[in-house]
């Protein structure tokens, strides 16, 4: 491994639920390229993700794409000084798959292997963008398992602000659009239907919304849109503005609690980070907001919202430079389906 201070090449896997992602990071000149495979298609059948399918894919898969990023970057596996993986939390067998892969890769080029906290990885995703925030922000992660507000002082600095306390955003999303017999997954599905439908037509709750504090609830109103359903023999149109009022509830919430954050926090930077992260409305409630409170707001790029390597490579090449290295990888390692981010320590 190249002496403390020196640019480090990172190869990031990414193998926690349904996408297979690697990507190269270079400390001194940042995202050299990443490679994503999405297994959406498998899974639509089934309208929700089979572990054993995903973790059968990742094997077919992670090698050859990583061939192929090196390819197209001009690089060999000998070039890499270091791999990070997603160690955490997922699915047990997924994460297997990339752990594995890692360190067996790692002890045969005698590099180092370092484990990655995923949500870590989207919180730090931001600072891909261009233009990127600096330390400390808020951050605002929705996801399909999460969704939380956090304050970012640093790599490994995060206070939990709040989160929610059943559902995930992404998760009400995928429900929703199953009730309205919508395909998976829902978030797209909800937000292109959502374009042809009118928010106030139905009515709809705010869950939490003036709860005094950070934590979000999205169960509560994923079952008001099946009583609604239930109500009626819903046409096109009534899906289309079931779908609208659904999605203007879910913004109207996560931006309110968003921006009490920033206010709470005295910060005047927020990142959005996690699938839902593309939603467009969400996008433009919160710029505009924010921007009415004169603070800004950073997203991954669109193509970097789901899961992905670049996040993890990212993540791992900070950890890396900061810390000046890590162990050399060993035959022996462990993954952590269940992993709370306050367990980490700074970089």
């Amino acid at each position: 491994m190249p002496p403390t201070g020196k640019p480090l090449l990172i190869l990031g896997i990414e193998t926690s639920c349904d996408e297979s992602g690697v990507a190269l990071y270079d400390t001194s000149r940042g995202l050299l390229g990443h490679k994503l495979h999405s297994q959406v298609a498998m899974h639509a059948d089934y309208g929700g993700v089979v572990p054993e399918l995903a973790s059968r894919d990742h094997i077919r898969r992670v090698l050859p794409l990583t061939r192929e990023l090196l390819a197209e970057c001009g690089l060999q596996l000998a070039d890499i000084n270091a791999i990070a993986y997603t160690q955490g939390p997922g699915l047990a067998g997924a994460l297997l798959v990339g752990a594995s892969i890692a360190h067996g890769l790692a002890y045969a080029l005698g590099i180092p292997a370092m484990g990655i906290h995923h949500l870590e990885g989207h919180l730090l995703s931001p600072l891909l963008a261009d233009p990127a925030p600096t330390f400390p922000f808020v951050a605002l992660l929705v996801s399909g398992g999460h969704t939380q507000l956090m304050r970012v002082g640093g790599v490994g600095d995060y206070e939990l602000l709040g989160e929610t306390v059943d559902d995930a955003a992404g998760e009400a999303f995928d429900k929703t659009a199953k009730l309205l017999g919508l395909g998976y997954p829902g978030g797209p599905e909800i937000a292109r239907i959502a374009e042809h439908g009118m928010p106030g037509k139905f009515k709809l709750p705010r869950p939490m919304l003036n709860s005094g504090d950070f934590n979000f609830s999205f169960s509560g109103l994923k079952t008001a849109v099946l009583t609604a359903a239930r109500d009626k023999t819903l046409s096109d149109a009534d899906k289309a503005d079931l779908a609208a009022e659904f999605q203007a509830a879910a913004v109207d919430v996560l931006v309110a609690k968003a921006l009490a954050a920033l206010e709470k926090t005295e910060l005047n930077q927020i990142v959005v980070a996690g699938g839902v992260g593309a939603n467009l409305r969400l996008r433009e409630q919160l710029t505009t907001r924010a921007a009415k409170m004169g603070c800004h707001v950073f997203y991954p790029p669109l193509a970097l919202c789901t899961d992905n390597g670049a996040m993890i490579a990212l993540a791992g090449g900070l950890r890396l430079s900061r810390a000046g290295g890590a162990p050399q990888a060993k035959l022996a390692f462990t993954v952590r389906p269940r992993w709370d981010l306050d367990e980490l320590g700074p970089a």
